[in-house]
């Protein structure tokens, strides 16, 4: 049996075990990232040594490539544009200053933590660690104690930013002496990989929209192909904006907001439960594979970093899952009207996942100078985010949500309490505990 046949076993074995209790751990601490996170360290080089990079360097990095593109995909498809008007307020500001600031932060406080590397690596490492993943804290955005106004915040939020760090991301590494986009030049990534892949991607998502929602009319299609066709659509996206030297990623995030909204617009619309189940299929498929990133990354990044840990790389850590995230939140929901306690919540759920993954791997795939610093920091960043995130998850939307219940059954105009339209759910394989009675 070789080796990546007993990887493939490994990867399986831990997936299924976890299916069998996934309802029974629901509850608990114990969530799905922490689960796969520590399977993939005992299973990795620092463990029983079942799977390494050198060995399945280029399949790893392909499944969690594929995996980000699905989630990019499904999570720009079901965002609609009154989705960031709800409330007024709160998806505008975390991605229109949130977002930036913290990017900007993470740059700013690597510099004096993370010497050796160069100013533009310093940039890279505060884009990757940008990024926020609700499934590592899924209960902090569907408990339904908590406001619908910051559940639905917070899940527009992270449906979001992961595709608008990737301009920042590609040209960061433009900027980066060696690396592949280096060699087209700022000016060549800037035209490739955000005009090319954006009008790509647009055209792609909405064409594939239009269509589908015609053949559905005509009662052409069934509903399994239906979601079969939206898979088809993401990977024609990221394909195309790959051969075309362009970035995949864009293009897929792009296209998924080009899909959703052509089936929601114009002829026999799509109702809004339809198009969210044309997803399914995509959705689930990406957050199966998202899971088993996960496992890889505690394989083949986190049990070597925690072999070679610092205190610097464990402080830089803590400032990127605190300061790095809660001040920028906190400037830009200034006069927003919410209180401390939900401006403190929004700010703590900013846990840090797959994207941080992927874009930490491909970093190490372009054999950037300073890469064994920048992996160890995004893998004890988002090992420990999986960890506090996911332990704290149930008890702070516990005690958050009894915290506003009480509050509005005083107070008639709490800002919290701003009504919001019916959003489309994500769908994860994470499950939820029920909230307490």
């Amino acid at each position: 049996m070789s080796d990546t046949s007993w990887a493939g076993a490994a990867v399986a074995g831990v997936t299924a075990a976890y299916a069998l209790v996934s309802r029974r751990l629901a509850p608990t601490p114990l969530t799905a990232a922490i689960v796969f996170v520590g399977g993939g360290i005992a299973l990795g080089p620092v463990g029983l040594g079942v799977i390494e990079l050198e060995h399945e360097g280029g399949g790893l990095l392909a499944l969690l490539e594929a995996a980000l593109t699905l989630v990019l995909f499904t999570d720009a498809m079901s965002v609609r544009m009154r989705d960031m008007r709800s409330g007024g307020f709160l998806p505008g500001r975390l991605l229109g200053i949130g977002l930036l600031m913290s990017i900007v932060l993470g740059w700013l406080l690597a510099w004096p933590l993370l010497p050796g590397l160069t100013v533009w690596e310093l940039a890279l490492v505060g884009a990757v660690l940008a990024p926020t993943d609700a499934a590592l804290g899924k209960s902090a955005i569907s408990d339904t104690r908590v406001p619908a106004l910051v559940r639905q915040g917070l899940n527009v939020e992270s449906g979001l930013n992961d595709g608008m760090v990737l301009p920042f991301f590609v040209l960061f590494l433009a900027a980066v002496p060696g690396t592949s986009y280096a060699e087209e030049g700022v000016a060549g990534t800037f035209w490739r990989a955000l005009v090319l892949s954006t009008a790509l991607g647009l055209g792609i998502g909405w064409v594939g929209g239009r269509v589908l929602q015609r053949s559905r009319a005509r009662h052409w299609v069934t509903s399994e192909w239906r979601q079969v066709f939206a898979l088809a659509v993401a990977v024609a996206a990221y394909a195309l904006a790959v051969v075309t030297h362009g970035s995949g990623f864009i293009a897929a995030w792009v296209a998924g907001f080009a899909f959703g909204r052509a089936l929601r617009s114009g002829g026999p619309a799509e109702p809004v439960s339809g198009a969210d189940r044309t997803g399914e299929f995509t959705e689930n498929l990406g957050n199966l594979l998202a899971m088993v990133g996960l496992l890889i990354f505690g394989a083949v990044v986190l049990g070597p970093a925690l072999e070679h840990l610092s205190w610097r790389i464990v402080l830089y850590a803590v400032l990127s899952l605190t300061v790095v995230r809660m001040v920028p939140v906190a400037i830009a929901l200034l006069g927003s009207g919410l209180r401390l306690p939900t401006v403190a919540y929004i700010g703590w759920f900013g846990p840090r996942g797959l994207a941080s993954v992927v874009l930490g791997l491909l970093v190490v795939e372009e054999h950037v100078a300073g890469v064994d610093l920048i992996a160890r920091v995004v893998g004890v960043t988002v090992g420990l985010s999986v960890l506090l995130h996911g332990v704290s998850a149930v008890p702070l939307a516990g005690r958050y949500g009894r915290w506003y219940r009480q509050l509005a059954a005083r107070v008639s105009d709490l800002r919290e309490s701003t009504p919001t339209p019916d959003a489309i759910t994500r769908r994860r394989l994470v499950p939820t505990a029920p909230p307490e009675p």
